[in-house]
């Protein structure tokens, strides 16, 4: 039974969403505001932020990284090659969907060019609004109308949002919204044995995996969770799951196998593990990603990569990190725990020398942590009324994080999971206004 009309916090009963026109229509209008007042102020911070992304150096890199390489390649006949500054060939270093939209721009606005820069960061902006709709519709599912309002304008408000949707040029606002999309198809399978509902959650999940392959950490889970669900009230869920698996494959498959006739061995998504490895288990660990180790930034790293070419040089440098690994286990083991604890706090070191790298890390520490006690409030707020309920939220937050404990995390490597936090959140300030009403 979906949780909403499962009685949690009484006094929103009234309001949870069973489908009556004026409901409907209010939903419409709030979604509306709320994406129209999210891409303003999106908007707004990219037009003071987009002169830096126009610096010329070294061809543009700062322009979009390895996207506008890639996107470059696609445009200049090249295919889906050439991440760095040189004619490497073909490439696995990212997936096709996020690229190929660049591309698609550059094709028409031109490459490296200010309006091509202007209707990426737009399209970026616009993806950080939208995502306001699920935000809204998962708090709506599972909490009520009140947490849903407070939890889509706290997204059109969100300051990572603004920032990342405003700012970087990467698949993390697309991956974000599509994460969103499909957690919300996901909490509605347990009602539903609706063939095609299940098959829209596997093409949510499909295009989001060639968006930003980290999604496929949580959605399985998430679908395994829902078939389980399904099993225990004995209602039908083989042949429902069956289909949302089916076209899964059917939107990666092609990907995949490009990639195998391209490298001769699978690579069902990306193809650069070593190398993520490789940054974040060195003998550097007074930052989260010291600068020395990508071939963007150190000579010798761009060189053996032209050398060995993509493959061999993602090979080796994953079999010098597991030497490492293996001659410093403990270490190791130190890195993971920090790692886990800057994904839930954003603290990594306050030395000075850390500070100079990284001086808005204090304020974004205090942020990132009341945030994440926010969610996690909720988290225990939503288990203690049904745990059921809180279970694919907390599957989410075991699963989704563990690749970047093992190998090393970036600032915007959260953020797929920001809105469902963002919920949480809301739901726990709701809960505690509710609880000081009675």
């Amino acid at each position: 039974m979906p949780a909403r009309l499962r009685g949690i916090g009484k006094s929103d009963v009234d309001t949870r969403g069973f489908d009556t026109r004026d409901e409907r229509r209010s939903q419409t209008r709030a979604w509306v505001w709320m994406v129209l007042v999210a891409l303003l102020l999106r908007l707004v911070v990219a037009g003071f932020l987009y002169p830096s992304h126009l610096n010329p150096a070294r061809d543009y890199w700062k322009y979009a990284g390895e996207v506008g390489r890639i996107a470059r390649s696609l445009v200049e006949g090249q295919g889906f090659s050439n991440p760095l500054f040189g004619n490497t060939g073909p490439t696995a270093w990212l997936t096709p969907v996020f690229p190929a939209l660049v591309a698609g721009i550059f094709k028409l606005m031109g490459i490296y060019t200010k309006a091509s820069l202007f209707c990426i960061l737009c399209a970026d902006c616009l993806f950080g609004a939208l995502t306001c709709i699920p935000v809204y519709s998962i708090a709506l599912h599972s909490f009520g109308a009140r947490t849903a309002l407070l939890a889509g304008w706290a997204w059109a408000l969100f300051p990572y949002s603004i920032y990342f949707s405003a700012d970087f040029i990467w698949p993390t606002t697309l991956a974000t919204l599509l994460l969103s999309i499909a957690f919300l198809l996901a909490l509605r399978l347990e009602g539903s044995g609706n063939a095609w509902e299940w098959a829209s959650f596997g093409a949510a999940a499909g295009v989001a995996a060639l968006t930003d392959p980290i999604v496929m950490s949580v959605l399985p889970v998430l679908g395994a969770w829902m078939c389980y669900r399904r099993w225990r009230r004995r209602v039908p869920w083989f042949w429902p799951a069956l289909a949302a698996v089916l076209v899964v494959i059917a939107i990666i498959a092609p990907w995949t196998v490009r990639n195998y006739e391209v490298f001769h061995k699978l690579i069902a998504l990306r193809g650069n593990f070593g190398f993520e490895l490789y940054c974040g288990n060195n003998k550097d660990d007074w930052h989260w990603g010291p600068p020395g180790y990508h071939p963007s930034d150190n000579e010798a790293e761009w060189r053996e990569f032209q050398e060995l070419g993509e493959a061999g040089y993602v090979a080796e440098k994953g079999r010098e990190a597991r030497t490492y690994i293996a001659a410093h286990p403990a270490q190791y083991l130190m890195a993971t725990l920090r790692r886990f604890v800057y994904i839930w706090t954003g603290f990594w070191s306050f030395e000075r020398r850390y500070l100079v790298e990284e001086p808005f890390d204090p304020a974004n520490v205090f942020f990132c942590t009341g945030f994440t006690l926010m969610g996690f409030l909720g988290l225990w707020r939503s288990w203690r009324e049904d745990a059921n309920l809180a279970v694919p939220y907390l599957l989410v937050f075991l699963f989704f994080p563990i690749i970047y404990y093992l190998t090393h995390p970036e600032d915007y490597h959260r953020r797929p999971i920001d809105p469902m936090m963002v919920v949480l959140g809301a739901y726990a300030f709701t809960a505690w206004r509710e609880a000081r009403a009675r």
